[in-house]
């Protein structure tokens, strides 16, 4: 697997999926040594179901621990630390993650209750805590979701929950984007498995989940970032901890050379996407028929940002057409592939966030 490469898997067998981006990057391959440390690194915020938004889902941490066992590499380990309001130990065992790290024979480390050292990183003195440090390899399983002060939270920013509580709080008396930049520069990111399958609008917390079903798989954590930022209706260079990150060289912002390799395409699963008032109310702008989740969810995550800066007001609701139920038939303002033969439409299987709300944009100004 090449580092600029953008592996995406569609569907609703989330463990299979995280098999499948594993077998088609080699990630056996890549790892080599069967006697490397190997860390997997969840989202765990809190005591938050998966389904809310907010964590990672277990059936992908499934995925990865069963791929990995079955080839051989037995240093394995989960770790993690929620974020300073709740315990890790709680929060572990209510998304089912500690189930199966038991199923599996898999140590899971609190890394609440470990010590930690300071790190140069990047020129920025940072506390990390002792188990990541001792890694070979990190495998990074962040959600895919908005943040409350971030806009986007992803590979970057999932990397502090590999520090202590003390050093958390006090990267929110230095401004987060800073510290998250250089924190990368610290830990290594060898393997970032995305799980981009519910996740929250606006919040790290959860609460409006959008489903995508989707799960992605990069090398490059500022590559991810960039384009999960596009995802949900962003530009990464408005976002300062990615183009920080990538001064300090952690990785590129370079979409344009990206190579996306789509491992299927998007089947028919009827969304159920209407599932707080929030989104709810995003939905009632749109008139899908048959639509892909992934292809919807970046219609109602565009939404949100055209929501957010006003430019939904006095529109007229259930207007923007999508899905495959619009193959071959025309009609006034559609997003997606399948509606190319409407007057106004825009193209993509499925488009970016980003591209649909300067869409929209642009045809409701002309």
């Amino acid at each position: 697997m090449e580092k600029n490469d953008i592996y995406i898997t569609q569907g609703t067998d989330y463990r299979q999926m995280a098999v499948r981006i594993l077998e088609a990057a080699n990630l056996a391959g890549e790892i080599g040594d069967k006697n490397k440390r190997i860390g997997i690194k969840p989202n765990i915020v809190g005591a938050i179901k998966a389904s809310a938004g907010a964590t990672t889902h277990p059936e992908l941490i499934d995925g990865v621990l069963s791929y990995l066992l079955e080839r051989g590499f037995s240093h394995v380990s989960v770790l993690e630390s929620s974020w300073v309001g709740d315990l890790t130990s709680r929060a572990v065992k209510y998304t089912g993650i500690y189930d199966i790290c038991r199923k599996h024979c898999v140590p899971f480390l609190d890394l609440q209750k470990d010590s930690s050292q300071t790190v140069d990183a990047a020129g920025m003195s940072l506390s990390v805590c002792d188990e990541a440090l001792k890694l070979d390899y990190l495998i990074n399983l962040p959600v895919l979701k908005g943040h409350c002060q971030t806009t986007v939270t992803c590979a970057l920013k999932n990397s502090k929950g590999l520090i202590p509580n003390s050093e958390k709080r006090r990267f929110h008396t230095m401004g987060l984007h800073a510290p998250i930049a250089h924190l990368n520069a610290a830990i290594h990111q060898d393997f970032i498995l995305v799980d981009n399958i519910c996740g929250d609008l606006d919040f790290e917390e959860g609460g409006n989940p959008v489903i995508m079903n989707r799960v992605l798989g990069f090398k490059d954590p500022v590559l991810c970032d960039s384009f999960a930022a596009e995802c949900i209706g962003y530009n990464p260079h408005d976002i300062p901890y990615i183009h920080l990150a990538e001064e300090l060289g952690i990785g590129s912002t370079d979409l344009a050379h990206a190579n996306v390799i789509p491992l299927n395409r998007g089947a028919l699963d009827t969304p159920k996407i209407h599932h707080t008032p929030q989104v709810s109310r995003l939905a009632a702008y749109t008139a899908p028929k048959d639509s892909c989740s992934a292809c919807y969810g970046s219609l109602i995550y565009a939404l949100s940002r055209l929501d957010k800066s006003g430019e939904l007001q006095g529109r007229k609701k259930e207007s923007i057409a999508i899905g495959q139920g619009y193959r071959g038939t025309s009609g006034e303002l559609g997003v997606g592939q399948c509606t190319k033969c409407f007057k106004k439409t825009l193209g993509g299987c499925p488009p970016k966030a980003v591209d649909i709300a300067e869409f929209l944009r642009r045809e409701w100004q002309a």
